[in-house]
């Protein structure tokens, strides 16, 4: 445009106006350097169309706006003092603004809507702001260089004992995988000589929450009992009556079932006899197939182990295997009374369903190959059941552990 002669507002477009603008704002040119490409007349001329077009906030100036690209083929020329010292007065300015936005900001979250920023994040905001000292980081945020070097050394003693329950929680599973987090909690106050580890449950829930090591329960259902034949079937001697029969001690009731378990191969049967009173497992056996010599098996293995000559009471299922004749043979010739469900209700088994789970959920959680390898995780998994897994309705005991002490 032609400089030699004095123009107004009126005498530019509004498209021309809006495609400077548009130019400002884009960081294409910077507002003086659009002023004298296109000759633009008047210092505060662009501004005016930036604060009237613009989209964005240029109610102070220029001075708010970032430093633009300039031009490769246009050389920079060096500030003088002066105009050094007014950039930097502006600058300074904005950075004022700035801090009062924050603070303003920081206020209304405090008092407003209650948040403040707590202890790990105190110590976070420090280590971000390189630029600072922590004595004036601390200043920032009001609080002693003395509690920020406190809370950085209660934090890693925090850290440092989170790791070692970690750890501890990491060697208990490589025997148990899928131990849960109250029994893990009774088990480290055990360990006396490591009183690190000696924290508060929910403690102990937010640092195995935090790594991802909470245990997720699976539940799977496979139907093994058989109820409808032609034998007999006997009372329930364990529901409330009258004549309920409660264990006081072991050895006195025993529970049975059976349990589906897959294996890669095909399919196998794990047949348990679990006492009453110590849940401990007194018999199991592993067999491919549901017939009577395979179940009973587990039932002569508990036999064997018995060491009193009490009254001793047997509950099971109405399944075939336990109505058949040399099941019930086997009660004739030890002198057992025999109790079953009298009914489809699994609760009226309810422990012995428990300590299927148990196997299930927590020891046998991948599929065994063929039925020797499933025979032999079995076998671990029973053994490591009775005598390191503690259970919940025995105090934090071991079934192992109670059956010798009372039997």
């Amino acid at each position: 445009m032609d400089t030699g002669t004095k123009r107004s507002q009126r005498d530019y477009t509004l498209t021309f106006k809006l495609s400077v603008v548009d130019q400002v704002e884009k960081g294409e040119l910077s507002y003086k350097e659009a002023q004298r490409r296109y000759g633009i007349q008047g210092r505060s001329t662009v501004l005016v169309w930036l604060r009237k077009h613009g989209r964005q906030d240029w109610s102070q100036g220029a001075s708010i706006r970032s430093q633009r690209i300039r031009p490769m083929d246009e050389p920079t020329l060096p500030l003088t003092p002066e105009q050094r010292i007014k950039e930097l007065e502006e600058q300074l300015a904005l950075a004022t603004q700035k801090a009062q936005f924050f603070e303003a900001v920081v206020d209304v979250l405090k008092n407003d809507y209650g948040v403040s920023v707590g202890k790990k994040a105190t110590r976070q905001v420090v280590a971000q702001t390189q630029t600072l000292s922590v004595s004036r980081a601390c200043q920032f945020m009001g609080i002693s260089r003395q509690a920020y070097y406190k809370r950085n050394r209660v934090y890693r003693a925090r850290a440092d004992q989170d790791q070692q329950l970690i750890t501890f929680v990491e060697k208990v599973r490589a025997r148990q995988p899928c131990i849960g987090t109250r029994k893990l909690h009774s088990m480290m106050h055990e360990q006396r000589e490591q009183q690190e580890l000696h924290v508060g449950r929910d403690r102990l829930f937010a640092v195995l929450r935090e790594s991802r090591q909470l245990v997720r329960r699976k539940r799977a259902y496979h139907k093994t009992t058989h109820s409808h034949h032609r034998f007999r079937r006997h009372p329930n001697l364990l529901k409330p009556s009258p004549e309920q029969i409660v264990a006081t001690g072991p050895e006195q009731v025993w529970v049975a079932d059976i349990t589906y378990l897959p294996t890669r191969d095909g399919v196998a049967y794990l047949s348990l006899v679990t006492d009453v009173f110590s849940r401990k497992i007194v018999g199991y056996h592993v067999h491919e197939s549901l017939h009577t010599n395979s179940v009973v098996q587990a039932f002569r293995m508990a036999l064997k182990r018995r060491r009193s000559v009490q009254k001793l009471v047997h509950h099971s299922d109405r399944g075939a295997q336990y109505c058949s004749a040399l099941y019930q043979e086997m009660h004739a010739k030890h002198g057992i009374t025999c109790s079953m469900t009298d009914g489809y209700d699994c609760y009226q088994n309810a422990l012995a369903e428990r300590v299927n789970g148990i196997l299930k959920t927590e020891f046998l959680i991948h599929r065994p190959a063929d039925f020797a390898q499933a025979t032999q995780m079995v076998r671990e998994a029973v053994t490591i059941y009775n005598q390191e897994r503690p259970h919940l309705s025995l105090k934090y005991k071991t079934p192992d552990a109670v059956h010798r002490a009372l039997g």
